[in-house]
């Protein structure tokens, strides 16, 4: 595997990078347990921050899920004793397997351009990845995705991550925290690329789980205002996304201003027998647009016979529909 971009290591001060470096060679060498030489500090926050953004900056670290370490009073050194959730042979084993695994699936998009290959990971991670909430100690990381095809937001984030690297693709991994308030129970994982020199954010559990009638594509390459309409503040380091203007609908001109653009794309939808899906541009999408958006959409279908299935991304602003032969059934 290639050299992760360590985006959270380049923000951390100079006590903090030393920690985290003697972090990564004692994880690399798979040690059961090393020397943290001149630690500031005994404080196992201080140290679990270290270890938490090292772990994001080097997602292929999949075997190493904790700590513990011991210190000794006037000493400036501390023993650090990893968690590792297999043992060194299988962790070798799977290593071997998922270099081998990275290399072949990045294999075909190397000469892609920079947005292409984005798009190759993303795709990918929709048409072959499982979301699953299994209690397995691998469903958080690299081996749940590309070695068992299920695992949750981190996983899916720490793969695409492990793949952009390997494509030479700027990418790291944002989390944003809980919200009981609003009940979120969990943190949430995804990732921000760089492309052209501006950065934009893409959430592929998002789109993977909306990917039932083909890829869904609302969460490529949002920039911050977008994102966090449903998504929460980010608590870790991130740069600012300020680019809307290579989302995904936008790039492909499935970003409607003019409903008269609408109730034409979905009389050639209801004629050809396809899904269509589409992003609202024009204006904010209140009740009174969506209805009027969904009643040019139904009345296409109509003229064809036909009734129309639509879903809504409503914070995206995003519809997506097809038609059924009209038998009088109700609409979903």
């Amino acid at each position: 595997m290639k050299q992760a971009e360590e985006y959270y290591y380049g923000r951390m001060p100079k006590d903090k990078q030393n920690v985290y470096r003697a972090m990564l060679h004692g994880l690399m060498e798979l040690s059961d347990e090393f020397l943290i030489p001149q630690v500031p500090t005994t404080d196992g926050n201080w140290l679990y921050d270290v270890f938490f953004q090292l772990r994001l900056d080097h997602p292929e670290i999949f075997w190493a899920v904790g700590f513990k370490y011991r210190y000794y009073k006037d000493s400036p050194n501390l023993i650090l004793i990893p968690e590792y959730i297999f043992d060194k042979n299988k962790i070798r084993e799977h290593q071997k397997a998922l270099g081998a695994r990275v290399d072949k699936l990045v294999r075909p998009a190397m000469k892609l351009s920079e947005w292409d290959k984005e798009k190759y990971v993303h795709d990918f991670i929709c048409e072959n990845i499982r979301y699953d909430k299994l209690k397995k100690p691998y469903s958080h990381e690299i081996i749940g995705p590309l070695g068992h095809g299920v695992g949750v937001c981190e996983g899916i984030a720490k793969s695409v991550k492990v793949l952009c690297d390997a494509l030479g693709v700027w990418c790291i991994i944002a989390i944003c925290g809980n919200n009981p308030e609003k009940g979120i129970k969990y943190r949430h994982t995804w990732n921000i690329v760089k492309l052209g020199g501006k950065y934009y954010h893409m959430d592929v559990t998002f789109d993977n789980s909306l990917s039932h009638n083909g890829i869904r594509y609302d969460y490529f390459n949002l920039d911050d205002k977008n994102i966090f309409r449903d998504h929460e503040p980010l608590i870790a380091p991130a740069p600012h996304c300020t680019d809307g203007d290579h989302f995904y609908y936008r790039e492909k001109k499935l970003s409607f201003t003019k409903q008269e653009d609408v109730y034409k794309r979905a009389l050639q939808t209801a004629k050809k027998g396809r899904v269509f899906t589409f992003h609202w541009r024009g204006g904010y999408l209140t009740r009174e647009i969506l209805g009027e958006l969904l009643e040019l959409i139904r009345k296409a279908g109509k003229e064809k016979q036909k009734s129309a299935r639509i879903s809504l991304n409503w914070p995206q602003a995003v519809l997506c529909f097809d038609y059924v032969e009209d038998q009088g059934q109700p609409e979903t």
